[in-house]
């Protein structure tokens, strides 16, 4: 399908229960671009290696900071000295994410939270050994703002800031087929994790639900993610996202009860066995909707016994 676009997907293993992600490649006057990196590890390095064989590379994108699209764009830079393009807001966070003050004071955001000490020692180990697979870092030669205009294989898409995935996500759009490369901000069969991560934005729930209003009014008709497979119509996607967003503050909302932590709310909205990387999330997502019904009105919070404690 993407072939008459001039794109071609490369989906890349990953080590988690969300087991993939599609990186692209789109050709040139001058060369090709890669949209996306993966995760440094060796084998996506001999992936791209396959891939790559005998194409001269002048471009990599990066759609947002997260590692499974960040990861490699560093070494990938390094190997073909091609130039990066990025949001300055993302690569800003991939600065922060996982610097040692940062890594240092995430441990005592957790216990903030209310988990349990040997959890949250779990959890910070695990965010520490995404260190080797982000790095080494890119030199970032252009930051994409909102409304650049950027050849993609067949095609120029405008660049489209979409917060709250991440804070400087951004998604690109043709206006002439329809086409929207959507990377994490809509997904066919799964939500976006949308987090807290004591830093940057402190209200992304509320920033995601605007960037769907504002691609909504594209009414895009393709949508090619970075997880999952292209898919038709858009808009039926956001409704729904939305909707589920919606239901989930409402739980959120219940679970709170007569007050609560954050873990115990957490517990509360993800009853099933989660792993520690999958914990991180789980935090993550709950304090964003914690936070969101917070700067709504709809919930207090102080802290008490040295953790943040929620209440009607």
């Amino acid at each position: 399908m993407l072939e008459e676009y001039g794109l071609k997907r490369v989906t890349l293993d990953l080590p988690f229960r969300l087991d993939h992600v599609n990186c692209f490649l789109a050709e040139g006057e001058n060369g090709w671009t890669v949209i996306d990196a993966g995760l440094h590890n060796e084998q996506t390095v001999k992936r791209w290696e396959a891939e790559l064989r005998g194409k001269n590379i002048t471009d990599i994108i990066i759609t947002h900071y997260h590692p499974d699209h960040f990861g490699y764009a560093g070494g990938l830079q390094a190997k073909y000295n091609a130039r990066v393009f990025m949001s300055e807001t993302d690569f800003n966070a991939a600065l922060n994410a996982w610097d040692e003050p940062f890594l240092d004071e995430l441990s005592n955001n957790y216990l903030l939270t209310g988990i349990p000490e040997a959890q949250a020692d779990k959890m910070l180990n695990n965010t520490r050994e995404f260190v080797p697979i982000v790095s080494p870092y890119p030199r970032v030669d252009h930051f994409l703002q909102e409304g650049d205009m950027i050849p993609i294989g067949k095609y120029d898409y405008k660049v489209i800031a979409t917060p709250g995935h991440s804070d400087g996500l951004v998604t690109f759009y043709n206006n002439e087929t329809g086409m929207l490369l959507s990377t994490d901000h809509i997904l066919p069969k799964i939500t976006p994790n949308i987090s807290y991560w004591f830093h940057g934005d402190p209200n992304p729930l509320a920033r995601y639900l605007e960037s769907l209003d504002k691609i909504k009014e594209l009414d895009a008709n393709l949508v090619v993610p970075s997880h999952g497979d292209p898919f038709h119509g858009a808009n039926d996607r956001i409704a729904e996202i939305k909707a589920h967003h919606y239901e989930r503050l409402d739980q959120t909302l219940a679970s709170i009860g007569r007050g609560n932590a954050v873990y115990e709310v957490c517990e509360r909205l993800f009853q099933k066995e989660l792993t520690v990387h999958e914990m991180r999330f789980a935090v993550g997502e709950t304090l964003a909707h914690l936070e969101y019904l917070r700067y709504k009105g709809e919930c207090k919070r102080e802290i008490s016994d040295g953790k943040y404690w929620y209440y009607l």
